[in-house]
């Protein structure tokens, strides 16, 4: 049985509360010898909270951590490392001017004479990557050598420390299906060695590809514990967003019928970024709501960063109304009638400390250039108008966008774009956080735009959602589409099955 050896780390009854938000309640995870374990769950399930409180970085207002069957409490991430646990982060958090072998000893060259020995340290950085199997310059600067190369530095920089758990927080989200493979092969290797290993992904085909065991987590709880081979992948999306395993409370398909749309609008093909995404292609008709589903991780996002030029596609092709363009900057976007609303409201789509009419205007006065100002009366005009269209409750145009729930930010956001009057709005993630009545009404406002004409491309991560306001969907699973529907030809129940990877 999996359960044969005792727990080398035992975390139980972990509550953290910020102010006004409960993060983690009762999450616990146990982590075995000779074992690569995966923590699974949606956005904001408390993986992350979770992780930095086993590191140090949070202090849990209750709960146990057990090391080898010794209580701590890590005050730092300094202190996590010298009790054993290390932790390699999704961003690469070394110097990339220094030698790899710098890297490897940042904090604790060896000395010799009272100076660094540079000798023994390269010496010892060549072995220690040898144990990877990884054959490098040492001498050479990090900046040298590939992401992948710059990820096994950072876990050799962790063996460094002769920990006994290593974390791996979302380590391949943007290394290459070459990068992973890499990857795993330490992975395996160290897992021999009886390395204790914490794997964080968002990827099932990694996820089964890996792990002996997965630990769910949904709504800052531990769902429960399961050996990975006792796990079907359908079962594993299940429990992750909540859904019972025979999906009985599924939704009834939507109706079969469908709007008569217009001609293309915009249509990618091949479009793709390394190690982000995989080729993808993607029509949007005018007067269509197009859905994007799936889990967090499966490249919604990485889409609809592309098409608006958020980020630069390594390859592929954009044609909008059968004209082949290329988009450096959201400007050129903007330019071409395209609009989004981020999922990231607070860090990418509202400045909080501005008014609610010094929001709405900025991609308007974005798109006409700094040198040609929005009078001030007209910014007035279009607040107001907006405020009053869309329901918007401030008590004035002029109150910090801040004070507004996160139902009536969202509406700001949405007028923002809708002041630009465009043709494709990318609504990503635009109902999350906020209540039912704010959902409902933006959702019946989007519905209006498309009976008007407008395109949509809409994310989200409520699978009931999606389906009932999708004309056409695409799935995608780990970073690939994986099918199109139209609207009727897929209800819950197989929709899950598609995201698990399963025949709908």
């Amino acid at each position: 049985m999996i359960d044969s050896k005792q727990p080398v780390l035992e975390v139980t009854g972990i509550h953290k509360a910020f102010p006004g938000v409960k993060a983690l309640s009762d999450a616990g995870l146990r982590l075995f010898p000779g074992e690569v374990h995966t923590l699974m769950g949606q956005n904001g399930a408390g993986k992350s909270t979770l992780i930095k409180v086993l590191t140090g970085v949070y202090q849990p207002d209750a709960g146990s951590i057990v090391l080898e069957g010794r209580a701590i409490r890590p005050r730092s991430t300094q202190d996590a490392q010298n009790l054993g646990i290390s932790t390699v982060y999704q961003e690469v958090n070394l110097c990339p001017n220094l030698s790899v072998a710098e890297n490897i000893f940042i904090g604790r060259y060896p000395r010799r004479f009272g100076m660094v020995d540079w000798r023994s340290m390269r010496s010892q950085a060549t072995a220690l990557l040898a144990r990877l199997e990884i054959h490098v310059d040492v001498s050479r600067p990090l900046a040298d050598y590939p992401l992948a190369i710059q990820q096994m530095v950072a876990i050799a920089r962790a063996l460094n420390t002769e920990s006994r758990v290593l974390i791996l927080d979302e380590p391949t989200s943007s290394l290459d299906e070459a990068e992973v493979q890499m990857l795993f092969s330490v992975l395996r290797r160290l897992r021999e060695e009886g390395m204790a290993i914490l794997f964080v992904t968002h990827f099932l085909d990694q996820t089964y590809a890996i792990s002996d065991r997965i630990t769910v987590m949904r709504n800052g709880e531990r769902e429960g514990e399961y050996a990975c081979s006792e796990l079907s992948r359908l079962a594993l999306v299940n429990k992750m967003i909540g859904a019972p395993a025979d999906a009985e409370h599924a939704l009834a398909p939507a109706a079969a019928e469908t709007n008569e749309h217009g001609d293309v609008f915009l249509r990618a093909r091949g479009i793709a970024r390394k190690g982000v995404l995989s080729p993808v292609d993607l029509e949007i008709r005018r007067g269509e709501l197009l859905g994007l589903a799936g889990l967090l991780g499966s490249g919604r996002t990485e889409t609809a960063r592309l098409l608006f030029g958020a980020d630069k596609a390594d390859s592929g092709t954009f044609d909008i109304d059968g004209k082949q363009v290329s988009f450096s900057n959201p400007r050129d976007a903007i330019r071409e009638g395209i609009g989004f609303c981020s999922e990231d409201r607070k860090h990418e789509g509202a400045i909080l400390a501005l008014s609610v009419r010094e929001n709405l205007i900025l991609a308007l006065q974005a798109r006409q250039g700094i040198f040609r100002a929005i009078p001030f009366k007209r910014q007035q005009q279009l607040a107001t108008d907006y405020v009053k269209w869309l329901g918007i409750k401030t008590a004035s145009i002029e109150t910090p966008i801040g004070t507004l729930s996160g139902g009536n930010q969202q509406k700001v956001l949405l007028a923002r774009w809708l002041a630009t009057d465009p043709r494709l709005m990318i609504l990503d993630e635009p109902t999350r956080g906020i209540d039912v009545r704010a959902k409902q009404e933006i959702m019946d406002y989007v519905s209006n735009l498309c009976r008007k004409g407008m395109s949509i491309l809409f994310i989200s991560s409520e699978l009931p959602e999606v389906l009932r306001v999708s004309d056409r969907m695409v799935v995608m699973r780990d970073r690939k589409a994986c099918g199109e529907y139209r609207r009727g030809e897929l209800d819950e129940t197989s929709v899950l099955h598609v995201i698990a990877g399963e025949t709908a």
